[in-house]
């Protein structure tokens, strides 16, 4: 795959701390790696935003492009229309990914919140992006309640533009989880259609780049390029069948 859309099921989900790991995990294979951040939210001119922490947690041997910022954390469309700002609109970030692509072994596209937050006011979205590339997208997931119903919907509106997902992974698997989110285990991969991709520890994001680099790798399933195995890990952090 030369480029991959990162998305997810909604806002702070741990889609940028994934989409790190893919270019750390890449980076350490010897491939060349870009990040596309096509609409930045909620973050002033001149500072660090979400491609800059990629840089930081997978390291500094990246080729990084924001193609607009916007100072208030709002949807895109909204947060350009009141900053008196251009919109992005999907060819663009398509037309981007695919200069990029041109020059690396691999683009990583980050969305901002959910898949089918609008971009522009003509409606379009991240989904509309990813298939104008032809691109699959990597779908990051909560752990917890609730999950099941999002998953669900983001994998029926990929199929509904025939885009491909890679996966869903869960952005943050708690240190301590609870039942619900023991059980998604097993219903989330049928939710979303497929299995598994990878699930990232909560609080990976607040490591320090050389750590966060040396773990990346179990994080992530060998779709990916990393160790992690959906099933082991299921056996570990799954309940054990109830007893009437």
């Amino acid at each position: 795959m030369t480029v991959i859309v990162v998305s997810g099921t909604g806002t702070e989900i741990g889609k940028t701390v994934t989409t790190a790991a893919v270019a750390a995990v890449a980076r350490a294979a010897g491939r060349s790696v870009a990040v596309l951040k096509p609409a930045q939210t909620g973050v002033a001119s001149g500072d660090p935003g979400d491609v800059q922490e990629v840089l930081r947690l997978a390291g500094g041997d990246l080729t990084t492009h924001e193609l607009a910022r916007y100072p208030e954390p709002l949807a895109p469309d909204v947060a350009a229309r009141r900053s008196g700002r251009a919109q992005v609109h999907p060819q663009e970030v398509a037309d981007a990914a695919t200069a990029l692509a041109a020059e690396h072994d691999l683009v990583l596209v980050e969305g901002a919140g959910g898949l089918l937050v609008r971009l522009d006011d003509e409606g379009g979205t991240l989904a509309d992006a990813a298939r104008l590339l032809g691109a699959p997208v990597l779908v990051v997931v909560s752990a917890g309640l609730g999950s099941l119903n999002t998953t669900a919907l983001t994998a029926e509106a990929l199929r509904a533009r025939g885009v491909r997902q890679l996966g869903p992974l869960v952005g943050s698997w708690p240190a301590v989880p609870d039942l619900a989110s023991r059980c998604n285990l097993a219903d989330l991969p049928k939710d979303a259609g497929t299995p598994l991709v990878g699930a990232i520890p909560e609080g990976a994001g607040a490591l320090d780049g050389f750590d966060f680099r040396a773990a990346a790798r179990s994080w992530l399933g060998p779709e990916l390029g990393g160790t992690w195995d959906a099933t082991s890990f299921a056996e570990r952090e799954a309940p054990g069948t109830l007893v009437h």
